[in-house]
């Protein structure tokens, strides 16, 4: 067998980032845009010793769960990889990608609740970072063609998957509010129209880097972070009123300044030129200043639907002491806090920490205690003496779950009850695996925060072994 070769494929189920998945020969065939039900005919571009990876060339017979995607992108653009299927089936398969890796990884046998939906499976994102280029992303009908294509231009939109200096150039985008795509387009159209060129990642030449819209969920605030190569006035200020004018609702607007080589869309510097440079929004009761540089949860309605399950697996009595490990910018953290005697929360980036701490304090939580430190350093003994032995811990680690030490440092500290987030079902039930020795799974709930794509969230509650 061959790279290369062209087969026909049922495909029967979901996994690996979404992809379809099928066999041949015996070995499992992963088709990025095939569903569950559909006969592809696709072309081998991969081959491990247990897998084959495919591109999809052509779907024979259409899967009866198959829909026609909202977005004209859906097929290119990273951002929405699951438009193909209706929302009722992305819930199930998700389900499904928990409990096989719960049950295959995790050695769990506890029953994996059903996904719970997402309201607003379309619009949902408070937060989106489109980015300018030179280059755009060519279609792979474009590419067929058999003649040259200049992919020169102005190109505003998203990073076509993989490539950092290629964009696809958007004629249309359903994650955030529609006030979102307009935005960019007018910032595209104005600067075709006054011949302003997109930042040039090989040359280091051209004006536009990136548009950052922040629009708050209970608010309505709305946030334009404009980023630019170099400050020039001249052309800030021009475009500036011509947006204010057009778009009245902008209550902050913001120029960043970004004349580095990273492609963060992040300024060295910057101007706050309406507004007072931040939005507002909140999460239940707790209202949170958003920086242009803060992290904030994307789907803020869902985010309150998460900690609510959170919450519900806690069960904090008024004389709980609880940890937040990995505790960001404090959203959880306060989030539970109304419930426990004392909640302290560790995170080692120190924006975050300073964050967190403010947002405390405006909320007047007292009882919040924030440190910073890496989790396997400061998680001691020497902490946990000054601030109490744990009843309930809340861990969510990053996508590559938590270290050794830490699940040992958990297993020697015996804390009655366990709280796990996870945004990487595969790590989540490595770790279960390792936490099996000391802790029973007690519940799995997998929360969809992130609708059209593969990624979800999993909380699962544990508890300390008598």
């Amino acid at each position: 067998m061959k790279k290369g070769l062209s087969i026909e494929l049922p495909i029967h189920s979901t996994a690996f980032k979404g992809k379809g998945v099928g066999r041949y020969q015996e070995r499992a065939v992963f088709v990025k845009g095939a569903v569950p039900g559909d006969v592809v005919k696709a072309r081998i571009i991969k081959k491990k010793k247990n897998f084959l990876e495919a591109k999809l060339l052509e779907i024979i017979k259409a899967s009866k769960d198959r829909v026609p995607p909202k977005c004209q992108h859906a097929g290119v653009c990273g951002g929405c990889s699951w438009q193909q299927l209706p929302y009722e089936k992305q819930l199930e398969y998700k389900r499904q990608q928990v409990e096989d890796h719960v049950r295959r990884i995790g050695k769990c046998d506890t029953p994996v609740n059903d996904t719970l939906p997402c309201e607003q499976p379309f619009y949902y994102r408070n937060k989106m970072e489109y980015s300018f280029s030179p280059r755009r992303w060519l279609s792979d009908e474009e590419i067929q063609r058999g003649e040259f294509v200049d992919d020169r231009g102005f190109a505003a939109g998203l990073h076509a998957p993989g490539r950092f200096d290629k964009i696809l150039n958007l004629n249309e985008c359903h994650l955030q509010n529609p006030i979102s795509f307009e935005l960019l387009d007018f910032v595209r159209n104005y600067a075709l129209k006054h011949k302003i060129d997109a930042f040039d990642t090989f040359e280091k030449t051209g004006f536009f880097r990136h548009l950052v819209i922040r629009k708050a969920h209970h608010t309505n605030d709305l946030m334009i972070n404009l980023v630019c190569y170099f400050d020039d006035q001249d052309i800030i200020k021009d475009l500036y009123a011509k947006m204010m004018k057009r778009f009245p609702s902008i209550t902050t607007f913001i120029v960043s300044i970004n004349d580095q080589p990273n492609p963060t869309a992040t300024g060295r510097y910057q101007h706050v030129l309406h507004g007072p440079g931040h939005i507002e929004d909140h999460i239940g009761p707790y209202h949170f200043t958003i920086d242009p540089k803060a992290f904030f949860q994307t789907n803020t309605a869902q985010a309150e639907a998460l900690y609510s399950v959170v919450a519900k697996f806690a069960n904090i009595k008024n004389a709980d002491v609880v940890y937040d490990l990995y505790c960001g910018v404090g959203t959880l953290t306060l989030f539970l806090s109304k419930y426990a005697s004392k909640i302290v929360g560790i995170e080692l980036v120190d924006e975050a920490i300073k964050n967190a701490r403010i947002n405390a304090s405006k909320n007047g939580v007292k009882h919040a205690y924030f440190v910073k430190g890496d989790i396997r350093d400061t998680f001691n003994d020497s902490l946990i003496k000054k601030f109490g032995h744990p009843n309930i811990l809340i861990t969510d680690p990053p996508r590559a779950g938590m270290h050794p030490d830490v699940i040992t440092q958990l297993l020697e500290l015996k804390v009655p009850n366990i709280i796990y987030v996870s945004c990487d079902s595969s790590t989540l039930a490595r770790d279960l695996s390792l936490l099996s020795e000391r802790y029973s799974v007690d519940g799995i709930q997998p929360v969809d925060m992130f609708p059209q794509t593969y990624h979800i969230e999993t909380v699962v509650n544990l508890t300390l072994k008598h």
